[in-house]
């Protein structure tokens, strides 16, 4: 039995298999997305989604789908799944599934009378391409394999319908063709391992039904472009692989390039080799450097979600050169002071306070987990250290200054610089403007940890007594500014309006640091309060349930969703700063209740992303999976705590 399968009695339950989605990236951002059984239950879904650089910085989907007839004795049967507006299911080839494994790769097996087929698919790591195989295993005499492909055309947050624009051309290329549906785009090339005969019968598809858009209030329905259809002849023991990609290949190469892939794969026969497997699909490289996609299949790069991914993806593993990449990638792309928190409508945004203080922690996990020297850390990063803290000491862009007593200010009514920046109708759901709890305290780690450095890196520097000083001030001034110790509450931010005591993870981080302006009494109090109010057994949530403000689930429409998403949604990435947090506190007597944390999320293997981590979950028992079915930071933090926990052990 492979680790992660389901038999029949899953698979034809569309409730249940769509709701399981298989995915596969590769180093040039492009990917395949779609549920176990191939019904797309997304707009974001497709066999073949890609980067079109020359349109803009977006992925489109070129191929939606491709649809499988098997003829036997002149009597068709269709693998194929669709859900249309009406509700109807057409055609419903999940029926004759038998088996669906995701070892080494995705593989389906159907069965109709006495023909048994298997059909395999992979992707290509540094090619936009995917390979799918099929297989007879049985059959009582030869058979037809017919193969229509449903093409879309777009980019992947739009939909597309029937018009006059679109080419209904084709392109004949050796066993297979071409289509290139608009100006501009790239060609999708349909090629077969074997001969086969291509009929041009151009269609549209209409109102093919996307239920996940519909359950988030988005558009749902679109129509499809079926330029034609492929037929060749099968018997048992034959297979024949299909490639669809951006150009033209010789198919002779077919099997040796799938059966290659397959060989450098890890496969997912485990939990660690699941999260090892997803943790490999986030790397982009590009011509303009190495960058990180926090998430798929909607979201792209972002600084913040970089820096907090770096430690578990790619610290954890020794990856030193990769490491080097994606900083420099974050360098130069910085703004002042600020690293590029997203790409929206061909603009970079830099609206994060903490980026550049994370940044610091990155370093010093750098120095940690690779065993660097502090005088290697300030020749390779020094100026931008000097860069970062002094302009926030002058004061720099989105109202960030050094207040008088040392504290770090930051934002307007208008800005959310934080990781909780949800904007709701035009306006950010979470400001926290002033003075915030978790970015003061990365304020005074940044600080004291450049201090060190110097120390050791650059004595005579006229920076070290100016930062010394600064941190200093921060020291005697959080705790009388965070703290209530009349009413034994912590403020989770502070402005002129208002004192906010919010039982949020803002504080979490905030103890979880190398250095902390905290006692340990406080940081224990911190940490107990954090443990019984925010954790579950899949994160933190982001608002304690006592509060009048929290949401029990993270659905409904667009408003719906991002009001709960700091309102008591668990994130996953928390769990690195809670791990940092019991072994300062506690030491390796955290151990046990680590392991716990960490053992409970192998049943998320198979649930919603096949293999890895959501990026958020609901707040209320039974914390069901929502957002991106595969998240950066998520996976990351449960490599970390992996690392951690093997630490202990040692």
């Amino acid at each position: 039995m492979a680790y992660i399968s389901f038999d029949k009695q899953h698979l034809v339950n569309l409730e249940f298999t769509m709701n399981k989605e298989i995915l596969r990236s590769n180093r040039s951002g492009a990917f395949c997305n779609t549920t176990i059984i191939g019904c797309n239950t997304r707009k974001y879904h497709g066999l073949l989604v890609v980067p079109q650089p020359q349109l803009d910085k977006y992925n489109h989907v070129l191929l939606s789908s491709i649809d499988e007839t098997v003829i036997v004795n002149k009597e068709e049967f269709h693998f194929g799944v669709h859900q249309y507006e009406d509700g109807t299911i057409m055609p419903s080839g999940h029926k004759y599934l038998r088996e669906f494994s995701a070892e080494p790769i995705p593989k389906l097996t159907y069965r109709v009378g006495g023909t048994r087929i298997t059909k395999e698919y992979i992707f290509a790591d540094n090619d936009s391409r995917i390979y799918i195989r099929y297989y007879v295993e049985e059959t009582g005499q030869p058979i037809v394999l017919r193969f229509d492909p449903f093409l879309a055309f777009r980019n992947v947050h739009n939909l597309t319908f029937e018009n006059h624009d679109a080419n209904r051309k084709y392109t004949p290329l050796k066993n297979g063709a071409a289509w290139k549906m608009y100006e501009n785009y790239d060609s999708l090339c349909l090629q077969f391992s074997k001969n086969v005969e291509y009929t041009h019968a151009p269609l549209w598809y209409y109102n093919n039904f996307y239920i996940r858009e519909f359950e988030r209030g988005y558009d749902a329905v679109e129509d499809l472009y079926v330029p034609g259809f492929f037929e060749l002849d099968l018997k048992q023991g034959e297979s024949v692989i299909v490639s669809a990609g951006l150009e033209e290949k010789n198919p002779a190469t077919f099997k040796r390039q799938f059966d290659s892939l397959i060989e450098s794969r890890i496969p997912r026969d485990s939990f660690e080799h699941c999260l090892q497997n997803s943790a490999q699909q986030f790397i982009i490289r590009e011509k303009e450097g190495t960058r990180m996609f926090a998430g798929f299949p909607w979201f792209g790069s972002c600084g913040r979600d970089t820096l907090l991914s770096i430690p578990g993806l790619i610290l954890a593993n020794g990856d030193k050169k990769t490491f080097k990449e994606l900083i420099k990638y974050l360098i130069d792309t910085m703004k002042g002071p600020f690293f590029s928190n997203r790409y929206y409508q061909k603009s970079l945004y830099y609206t994060a306070v903490d980026s550049p203080l994370w940044f610091f922690l990155v370093l010093q996990k750098y120095e940690e987990m690779l065993c660097v020297s502090k005088k290697t850390v300030w020749k390779e990063y020094g100026d931008v250290m000097s860069k970062i803290l002094n302009s926030f000491i002058e004061g720099t862009d989105f109202n960030v200054k050094t207040l008088e007593n040392g504290l770090l200010y930051a934002g307007n009514e208008n800005l959310a610089l934080t990781w909780m920046n949800v904007f709701c109708e035009g306006r950010p759901y979470t400001p926290r403007t002033g003075l915030n709890i978790e970015i003061n305290a990365l304020w005074y780690n940044a600080l004291r940890y450049a201090v060190d450095v110097l120390r050791e890196a650059d004595k005579k520097n006229v920076d070290l007594e100016k930062w010394n000083v600064i941190a200093d001030k921060v020291a005697a001034s959080y705790t009388k500014c965070f703290y209530d110790e009349q009413n034994d509450v912590f403020y989770d931010y502070i402005n002129d309006n208002e004192k906010n005591d919010m039982v949020r993870p803002n504080m979490l981080i905030a103890i979880s640091l190398p250095y902390c302006p905290l006692n340990d009494d406080l940081k224990k109090k911190i940490f107990d309060i954090t443990r019984s109010e925010l954790l579950t057994n899949r994160g933190l949530r982001s608002l304690s349930p006592r509060s009048e403000h929290y949401r029990e689930v993270t659905i409904g429409n667009h408003r719906e969703r991002e009001t709960a998403y700091h309102n008591g949604t668990v994130f996953p990435w928390l769990i690195m700063p809670y791990a940092d947090a019991a072994v300062s506190i506690y030491g390796k007597s955290s151990l046990p209740y680590l392991e716990d944390l960490y053992n409970g999320f192998e049943e998320v293997m198979s649930e919603n992303g096949i293999g890895t981590i959501s990026e958020i979950y609901d707040g209320n028992p039974p914390h069901e999976s929502r957002g991106c079915i595969s998240q950066s930071t998520s996976v990351s933090a449960l490599l970390y705590l992996k690392y951690v926990i093997d630490g202990l052990k040692k």
